[in-house]
């Protein structure tokens, strides 16, 4: 393949990403108050004890990134919340963006008004992206263990991608790095080898206490390669959508943002002793 071939898909695959977060956006947040979810008065059942906080990827904000997934669990009886984080000055919509270390403490602040709003004593993550990477510093370094329950990660970076190979290049343009991890801290926090993770990943994947979901892609083309999504762990359970479906050939984007298998994976997760078997007949349910 020509170099300039290798650098245009990854880089179409990031605007494709941009353009399905902003898009929704200009009617996303007037959708909000009656989509259902970030109702702090919704107390949870005894069949969903545990409220479910959503947390979106890079370039996303608290609603576009969950307009179909939201109103799933919103519809099975759970109380969902969303927030935002990440946020750059005179940035908007665009979240996502600042340091992840800085992202997670936004996080621990928000679990914890969704458990005193709420009166449950843990709380269920779901994540996209780096939604699904972000929430580990949080249950590794803020306490959030002791809080949470489940961690469910959609297509996350856990240790770091390469875009397809467009990372490294870098060092071969003097300064790049230093301008990306200045204007970008997050987009340079999720790079293969970066100190973020180096300290994330350190000592191992996870933590005791919390039950660890990953589903994975094998068409992400933004996470690269997608095996390095999979967590390593004694309560972790790694799944690849293909094989759940062979047929859905959902990439980055759609499988945080409108799969229904990849929804209903996530549901089990959540809620294990009602859980069904997913496949591609999953997209009715």
């Amino acid at each position: 393949m020509l170099p300039w071939k290798r650098l245009l898909r990854p880089l179409t695959a990031l605007l494709l990403t941009a353009v399905v977060a902003v898009v929704p956006a200009a009617t996303a947040h007037a959708a909000a108050p009656s989509s259902g979810w970030n109702d702090y008065s919704c107390k949870p059942s005894a069949t969903h004890p545990r409220p479910v906080v959503l947390v979106h990827g890079t370039f996303a904000n608290s609603t576009d990134n969950w307009l179909a997934f939201a109103p799933y669990l919103v519809d099975r009886g759970y109380c969902v919340f969303s927030l935002d984080y990440g946020q750059l000055p005179g940035v908007p919509l665009f979240n996502a963006l600042g340091p992840i270390d800085k992202s997670a403490e936004q996080l621990q602040v928000f679990v914890d008004k969704v458990l005193a709003a709420t009166g449950a004593v843990k709380a269920d993550l779901v994540g996209h992206s780096q939604g699904g990477l972000m929430p580990r510093y949080y249950l590794k370094f803020l306490g959030g263990a002791a809080k949470v329950n489940t961690f469910v990660g959609i297509a996350p970076d856990n240790h770091g991608t390469t875009l397809d190979g467009l990372t490294n290049l870098l060092p071969y343009f003097p300064g790049a790095e230093d301008l990306l991890s200045a204007a970008t801290p997050a987009l340079a926090d999720q790079i293969v080898g970066s100190a973020f993770l180096t300290k994330l990943n350190a000592g191992g994947d996870t933590v005791p206490g919390v039950h660890y979901t990953v589903i994975a892609t094998k068409y992400d083309e933004v996470v690269t390669p997608y095996r390095s999504q999979f967590l390593t762990g004694s309560d972790v359970h790694n799944v690849l959508l293909q094989d759940l479906c062979p047929v859905d050939l959902s990439e980055h984007a759609a499988i945080g943002l409108l799969d229904r298998i990849a929804f209903h994976e996530a549901a089990n997760a959540l809620d294990p002793a009602h859980a069904t078997p997913t496949n591609c007949a999953s997209v009715f349910s």
